[in-house]
């Protein structure tokens, strides 16, 4: 409108200069041809009508603009202009443009949102099909193991690891089991003499010393139950965590000597003796220390050959840490023995020949005193010579 306000000022003022009043009206006639959309008032001074033409009207939006221009009659004032546009056409289109504007950004959002959630939903796909893998595993399936040979590269390192531990909790849940088997089986045998030695007792008319001897052997059994019960209870603290209260001990020596007089009639009908060689010092808890030393020397004289010596050996290290390892001679021990000689309950003879003195808990005792002191155990046997024992570390961290 600005444009044609500035051709308005321009025709006028060419006719002014002229004087020429008809020239600007046919130019004013020419002005508005081809343009329907304007509309044009031009009147003099008194009111009088210079030159109109009206726009329809119509319920749409129009702008207005009002300024003067020279009149061509000399000595007259200015000619008062209003000139008008309809924009209706412009605000539909405009509308249109909003509404398309509108619909292809609702349309990308959408699309982009569809596309978003079909990839995420794709690039999860994998996690899915281990989740359903996942969820099948109960205590009865933990031998299963997952697939990953649709899954994608970065999950191998976590499906390994998965299985691993899938693994380790399946043998886990298996020594649980035999665990439970060995201890229903030590605690039945002994409980099921009471009862029998019991029931005959309340049924037969048996002297006072018959009745001592039957209570002698059932104080036995008791005794055996309850150590069994007092090692289980030791084994589930050292399983919770508990540790070793470390006291100065200036000679590991002299502690494996100290053990060694209890040991000393066994010994002797064994037809065995007893060897140390090295010494070291540290801090450790002597009470646990002479309960694993025991169990080791009662494990080597139980299996050494009559008239061969039993070494304990003490090996300290540069790493602050110290093996105890005590020797026998004897018959030579596989390496599946070996690695379960630390089981609960484990015994390398299957017929289970002395468990009436012992319940085969005496070397997982050793092993939790080991853990109690930050260590670890070994075994090994070679050119029939076994040597089982323990590795500490000499002063708490």
């Amino acid at each position: 409108m600005d444009q044609k306000r500035a051709l308005l000022t321009y025709l006028a003022s060419e006719a002014a200069r002229n004087g020429n009043e008809v020239k600007l009206k046919h130019e004013l006639d020419d002005f508005m041809v081809g343009h329907p959309q304007l509309g044009l008032s031009v009147a003099q001074t008194d009111g009088a009508i210079f030159h109109q033409k009206l726009l329809p009207p119509s319920g749409h939006a129009r702008r207005t603009i009002q300024f003067n221009l020279d009149s061509p009659r000399p000595g007259q004032q200015m000619l008062r202009t209003e000139l008008s546009l309809d924009v209706g056409g412009d605000s539909l289109v405009l509308r249109r443009i909003a509404w398309i504007l509108f619909g292809a950004a609702v349309g990308g959002v959408l699309l982009i949102s569809s596309g978003g959630f079909l990839l995420v939903w794709l690039g999860l796909r994998p996690l899915r099909e281990l989740s359903a893998q996942v969820k099948v595993l109960t205590a009865g399936t933990l031998h299963i193991r997952l697939d990953g040979s649709r899954q994608p590269d970065e999950l191998a390192p976590l499906i390994a690891q998965f299985n691993d531990l899938l693994a380790r909790l399946d043998q886990s849940y298996e020594q649980m089991e035999g665990f439970n088997a060995d201890v229903a089986h030590e605690l039945l045998t002994p409980l099921t003499t009471l009862m029998s030695g019991a029931e005959l007792a309340m049924n037969s008319s048996k002297s006072l010393d018959e009745m001592r001897e039957l209570l002698g052997s059932n104080l036995e059994d008791l005794q055996r139950i309850a150590g069994i019960v007092h090692d289980m209870l030791f084994l589930s603290q050292a399983d919770r965590g508990a540790a070793a209260r470390r006291t100065s001990t200036p000679s590991l020596a002299a502690v494996v000597w100290r053990v060694a007089e209890y040991h000393e009639a066994t010994l002797d009908d064994a037809g065995l003796t007893l060897e140390v060689d090295g010494d070291v010092d540290g801090d450790f808890d002597l009470q646990l220390l002479q309960r694993a030393f025991s169990n080791l020397i009662s494990n080597a004289t139980r299996y050494a050959t009559k008239g061969t010596s039993i070494v304990v050996r003490i090996e300290p290290d540069a790493l602050e840490q110290v093996t105890v390892l005590v020797e026998n001679r004897g018959a030579p021990v596989d390496t599946q023995t070996l690695s379960r000689m630390f089981d609960r309950f484990f015994r390398a003879d299957a017929s289970r020949s002395g468990a009436s003195k012992n319940h085969g808990l005496g070397l997982s005792i050793v092993a939790a005193i080991a853990r109690m002191h930050g260590g670890t155990t070994t075994a090994a046997s070679s050119n029939g010579v076994t040597s089982v024992g323990i590795r500490l570390k000499r002063f708490a961290e």
